[in-house]
């Protein structure tokens, strides 16, 4: 199969890019704002320019591919910074990258959003009929980038997917991504290059963490997944670990001293952080019961995590 992964050059989408060139046999094509041909860290790829403004150029890159894995997108930092930017990016392009699609007569559509159009921060039991009540633009932009595609699928123009994804956990393939606002990462960099990790939200709070390695697994089986198993096309894919921020900072502690033999202090920004610990059940049944299965690889992701980090940021 031919697949386009738009945004991939991003976080998810080159490390899915890698892993199904390692792990499968389709040809797989980078759709990137930049003028590229070709990249060491990233080989056997095709690179196609995503000129989002123009629906000729976006049809030209769909034609003759099989599966779309649209990942572009704006992170939750940037759409706060400019809400009717990220309207344009995270909804307006994804209508226009799905129509160029369905025009082309691409067979499945795959649209990474995200778990925060629910409600933020995550509390309590969460599935696909969960109400979605976040009014942050990173989510509300999202929605309505789910919203076309769910409308494509339900008038069967296109096997349109929608996944909801949680905190996602993991080294990029480039120094260059833009991940490190991402909590995990972001507390990784911050020990390597200080020796500590600064708290900027409340120790207590309850996040579902899953590894990039798991993300791509989950992808890899919604693009070979039959049609009869696609329902709705909404699925949420989370890792079932929901471990406090704190606990977080306390296995890459631990996981630093392993490597290094260095001690990492944990430190606090709020002087009082909130000491109440919420419940979250990211549910995920949905997607495990078309026969995905996640596997146990947190310290694995966690180590490369802290191994990318000690290259690009150590002393």
């Amino acid at each position: 199969m031919r697949i386009l992964i738009t945004g991939g050059l991003g976080y998810i989408g080159a490390r899915l890019a890698k892993y199904l060139i390692k792990n499968t046999s389709n040809t797989i094509i980078i759709g990137t704002r930049k003028n590229i041909d070709t990249i060491d860290w990233l080989p056997k790829v095709k690179f196609v320019n995503t000129l989002w403004n123009s629906s000729k150029e976006l049809e030209k890159i769909c034609q003759d591919v099989d599966i779309v894995i649209h990942s572009a997108g704006m992170n939750a930092m940037d759409c706060s910074a400019e809400p009717s930017l990220a309207l344009e990016v995270n909804g307006i392009y994804t209508a226009r990258i799905l129509q160029a699609s369905i025009n082309q007569k691409v067979k499945r559509f795959i649209y990474l959003s995200t778990a925060h159009v629910y409600s933020a921060p995550l509390e309590g039991k969460i599935t696909e009929r969960s109400i979605c009540k976040n009014l942050h633009p990173y989510a509300t932009s999202h929605k309505i980038g789910e919203d076309a595609v769910r409308f494509s699928n339900f008038k069967g123009e296109i096997d349109g997917i929608v996944v909801r994804l949680s905190n996602s956990f993991g080294p990029p393939e480039n120094i260059q991504t833009n991940c490190w606002s991402l909590v995990a990462n972001d507390l990784c960099k911050q020990a390597v290059k200080h020796n500590n990790m600064i708290l900027r939200s409340s120790k207590m709070q309850r996040r579902d963490f899953i590894s990039l390695s798991n993300v791509c697994r989950a992808i890899e089986h919604l693009i070979t997944l039959p049609a009869s198993q696609l329902k709705d096309g909404l699925f949420n894919i989370g890792g079932e670990w929901t471990p406090t921020i704190l606990d977080v900072a306390k296995i890459l502690s631990k996981r630093i001293n392993i490597l290094t033999h260095k001690e990492v202090s944990i430190k606090f920004q709020k002087i009082n952080p909130s000491s109440s610990i919420s419940s979250l059940d990211f549910d995920i049944a949905k997607i495990k019961s078309t026969g995905f299965e996640l596997i146990e690889d947190k310290n694995n992701e966690f180590d490369k995590l802290v191994n990318f980090c000690l290259e690009n940021f150590g002393v």
